[in-house]
């Protein structure tokens, strides 16, 4: 077992050369529109000829196939359990524009996998981090003991807000959780459902002084999503608001945040991508 688990960790660090940007999007609790951003955020980076693959790590609670109006047959975990399954057979590709992954229900065990279902589980991550330009995470809300390396192991984090108390508090809460463990670990804020402009800058300001007082750290702002009745209609349609709705107040400003991840308003504290070498840790340790 123990060289088995060196061959494993060799090869990690050997192929681990040309990444692609991993960015996680999270929130400190549910309902706050976390899917829905990072479906549409997915859709506009690739617009800017950049290669995507959306994963859907929202454990027993994905719906990004929902929001794309898309149906595939197969996850993450029938690959991890089917030797015989390829990779490209999980990988539902060219939904408008992007390529998405669903988790599955096992992977909320993933701390118990054996070592030949870890292989498996690492072996489509090499394959992503080598075909892709950038891959987003939606994550469940909050952070557990399963998903925190998941977490640690990304590039960026966008955290999402609302205006309500609630979910300010939980946000910081998120925040802190993760900085606990990695000071350096480079953060985007986002408030979403905004009734007014100006609610949402005072909510990011709120949350950025915060987090500079307690934690004497810069966060930086995304920016403000405003509350849209379109994103409604877009969700019964199921279509991206994005690409169903591209006029809406909602679509304008994601695209406007779009700048910030590809490179335009760099994040001075992104060191850049060593996602295989990090989730490795999830397995083996530090």
């Amino acid at each position: 077992m123990k060289d088995q688990a060196y061959s494993l960790r060799r090869k990690m660090l050997l192929t681990d050369s040309k990444p692609a940007k991993t960015i996680a999007i999270v929130s400190g609790k549910g309902g706050v529109g976390k899917s829905n951003i990072s479906t549409n955020l997915s859709i506009l980076i690739g617009k800017e000829n950049k290669k995507v693959l959306l994963f859907d790590m929202d454990i027993g609670m994905g719906n990004i196939h929902i929001l794309l109006g898309s149906h595939h047959s197969y996850s993450i975990m029938d690959y991890i359990e089917e030797k015989e399954l390829e990779i490209n057979k999980i990988i539902c590709e060219n939904v408008h524009g992007i390529s998405y992954i669903s988790g599955g229900n096992g992977l909320k065990d993933i701390v118990e996998w054996k070592e030949k279902q870890m292989e498996r589980f690492f072996e489509v991550m090499e394959y992503a981090i080598h075909h892709y330009d950038y891959i987003l995470f939606d994550m469940g809300a909050g952070a557990t003991k399963e998903t925190l390396e998941f977490l640690l192991a990304m590039d960026e984090m966008i955290v999402v807000t609302t205006p309500e108390p609630t979910s300010i508090t939980d946000a910081y809460s998120m925040m802190k959780y993760i900085y606990l463990r990695d000071e350096g670990k480079p953060f985007y804020l986002l408030c979403n459902r905004a009734e007014f402009r100006k609610e949402g800058l005072e909510t990011i300001t709120r949350l950025q002084e915060t987090v500079r007082k307690f934690l004497q750290k810069e966060i930086v702002s995304l920016g403000v999503l405003p509350e849209d009745s379109t994103v409604r209609k877009a969700v019964i349609n199921q279509m991206p608001i994005v690409v169903g709705y591209p006029a809406s107040d909602m679509a304008l400003s994601l695209r406007a945040m779009v700048h910030h991840l590809t490179g335009a308003a760099e994040n001075p504290e992104s060191k850049g991508s060593g996602f295989v070498n990090r989730i490795r840790n999830l397995f083996f340790g530090r």
